[in-house]
């Protein structure tokens, strides 16, 4: 397994090794010492979700209210999906910056998203399929969405014709929601990582 840093701070793409013959594959998808070298503290596993989506449909920007936010891990068994990740922290070097990333059943790649970071995605196929590894419990007054298709994100979803939630079509632009309050703080963000770490450390 290799884990790389993405462009954003705060996010990671996860490369299994697999392991196939005449009988199928075997992976880890999955491992907590490995990602815990990588991000510096282990992902405490609160809550894990499951998505089944149709071809074309967008769902995100989704983040959430830092502290404690929500740090994910996502993979995408089956089909595929163009998996999106977007840096919503204010005064964040990248700040405003997507990067996206092909999740499918052939490569089995993973992306780790910290908390304050936001997360989006499009599906690639009829049933396309992902798991979630959530740090926090779903709390719906600190769960917020910035419309996927801001002008200002520009993100370039691989669809001429986006399915949207009535949630996610809604949802406000990226300068509608920090005039209003509601991104991340950057350095907050930091502080919250770097208590992780310690908290980590001192468990050692």
């Amino acid at each position: 397994m290799k884990i790389v840093p993405l462009s954003i701070a705060g996010a990671w793409e996860i490369l299994p090794a697999q392991h196939g013959d005449s009988r199928g594959r075997f992976l880890e998808w999955y491992r907590v010492d490995q990602l815990t070298e990588a991000v510096g503290h282990p992902l405490r596993l609160a809550q894990a979700n499951l998505s089944v989506s149709a071809r074309d449909v967008v769902r995100g920007i989704h983040f959430a209210d830092v502290p404690p936010g929500q740090a994910k891990y996502v993979t995408c068994p089956r089909g595929a999906v163009f998996d999106v990740v977007v840096d919503l922290r204010v005064g964040s070097p990248t700040f405003g910056r997507w990067e996206g990333i092909l999740l499918d059943e052939e490569s089995r790649h993973a992306v780790y998203i910290a908390e304050g970071l936001g997360h989006g995605f499009c599906a690639l196929s009829d049933d396309a399929t992902l798991t979630y590894l959530c740090s926090e419990t779903y709390a719906p007054s600190r769960e917020h969405g910035v419309h996927a298709l801001d002008p200002d994100l520009a993100i370039a979803w691989p669809t001429g014709s986006p399915v949207l939630s009535d949630r996610d079509a809604a949802a406000t632009s990226l300068s509608q929601a920090q005039a209003a309050g509601l991104l991340p703080d950057y350095q907050q963000c930091l502080g919250w990582t770097e208590s992780l770490r310690l908290q980590a450390a001192a468990e050692r």
